[in-house]
């Protein structure tokens, strides 16, 4: 868990960036499935980032004052109430949340638009997430427009609107080391549910069959869910970059590619792993996989402190395009398979993003106009992959065979740490699993 003390530090960090100014951020809404059920309540991270506090309705406001070096955090959220309690769950309440949670202040969510008017009075600057959300964006236009109907009694309205992301997107890149700790015991329980999957997965079986053991896997070790909906993909599948549907039935002779990791205390992890459903690679199912595998090694070790965003991509790209021109997938120098991006047929993605609270985390990858160096405390994932579809020009064998082989690193002082370096991705490491199943 991070200690509650880390998310006042937070705060405390972004009320110095914004100097004066007040910061306006809302917890994700409840979203309705059908009729009376609701979707599983999920918060927004942002918010989460800022506050450690779960429960929806609530919004979080910093005032900041840098003439006197100070800040004041303020909650917003549901009042105690004992009957909804009974039938929903457990709710803090103002009084209970202000201590828990160190704010300096505590309201009822429904005083919100009473008291925000006051708030921006004479402040010079409103910090909220423009333009995420059209209602919000109207509620705090509507906000700064009651204080500039104030003018004649000499209160000014603040003058601008800033997108708070551009500072919080900064502060999320950086992984503490609590975050860290957190962010490898999601690996932990990720890695042991992709090893479940492998030893479980049988010819016959319908890919639902093989995602309920990760999420049996997920839930077992307490994680709240899938960090994303788990892709898990037999045989042509497997060149569906986003597939999801999760219902084939596996046969003997395909290879299996699971994309799935859990989210634990807010924090995902992202893991993808390629093996065969009868436990043993072909051929060129072998070829491709050890290319893939050659490429994602190749990005891995440009994970360093001062090499650019870019440089694992590249190592990626270079490699693979060698495997393909090897393999006859495409045609002429690897340079020329480079520069015209024949090899785009074949992989056609980026090799990582970063990771954090978002599977997709927050953090500007260019900074003006060039791609940004790697710095400690970053986390991304390393995801080089070959996707395979029938066409005239690809020799058959190969058709349908897809692979992508996907790990999570953070960046370190001396180089990176891999925080899925357990879940098995030899060839040797996976037949050897797999060997083991119990019939």
């Amino acid at each position: 868990m991070i200690p509650i003390k880390s998310f006042r530090e937070r705060r405390l960090a972004l009320a110095s960036q914004m100097q004066s100014g007040v910061a306006i951020v809302p917890t994700a809404p409840e979203r309705v499935r059908n009729r009376d059920a609701h979707f599983p309540y999920r918060f927004d991270s942002y918010f989460y980032y800022l506050t450690g506090f779960r429960e929806p309705e609530a919004v979080l406001v910093i005032v900041a004052d840098a003439e006197k070096s100070q800040s004041t955090h303020i909650l917003f959220c549901r009042e105690k109430d004992t009957e909804r309690e009974i039938w929903n769950g457990f709710r803090h309440g103002p009084e209970a949340a202000r201590e828990a949670f160190e704010f300096d202040e505590a309201h009822p969510i429904s005083t919100l638009d009473e008291i925000l008017p006051k708030l921006l009075a004479d402040q010079p600057a409103v910090y909220c997430a423009l333009g995420e959300d059209g209602g919000w964006d109207t509620r705090v236009i509507g906000w700064v427009n009651r204080v500039r109907q104030q003018s004649r009694g000499g209160i000014s309205a603040p003058a601008v609107i800033r997108d708070i992301r551009l500072l919080l997107d900064e502060m999320r890149l950086f992984k503490s080391e609590d975050e860290l700790q957190v962010m490898r015991h999601a690996a932990r329980i990720s890695t042991d549910a992709h090893r479940r999957a492998m030893q479980s997965v049988r010819p016959g079986m319908r890919e639902y069959e093989v995602e309920a053991e990760l999420l049996h896997e997920f839930r077992r070790h307490g994680a709240e869910a899938p960090a994303y909906t788990p892709i898990v993909a037999g045989g042509a599948n497997a060149c569906i970059l986003h597939y999801v549907e999760n219902s084939a039935r596996l046969a003997s002779g395909d290879l299996l590619l699971i994309d799935a990791g859990c989210e634990l205390n807010g924090y995902a992890a992202d893991i993808t792993r390629t093996f065969p459903v009868d436990g043993k690679f072909g051929p060129a199912q072998k070829d491709v996989y050890q290319l893939v595998l050659a490429a994602q090694a190749a990005a891995i070790s440009e994970v360093r402190p001062g090499n650019p965003w870019e440089a694992p991509h590249t190592a990626a790209v270079r490699v693979l395009a060698q495997g393909f021109v090897d393999l006859g997938l495409c045609r002429g120098s690897v340079e020329e398979v480079t520069e015209t991006e024949d090899y785009k047929r074949f992989y056609m993605h980026r090799t990582g993003h970063w990771l954090g609270l978002d599977v997709h985390d927050a953090g500007e990858y260019k900074q003006d106009g060039a791609w940004r160096p790697l710095q400690p405390g970053m986390t991304l994932t390393v995801e080089p992959g070959c996707y395979i579809r029938p066409a005239e020009n690809v020799p058959q064998h190969f058709w349908n065979i897809g692979v992508r082989i996907e790990d999570d690193v953070a960046v370190t002082e001396s180089g990176c740490e891999v925080l899925t370096s357990a879940a098995p991705k030899s060839v040797a490491e996976i037949e050897g699993l797999m060997q083991h199943r119990q019939a």
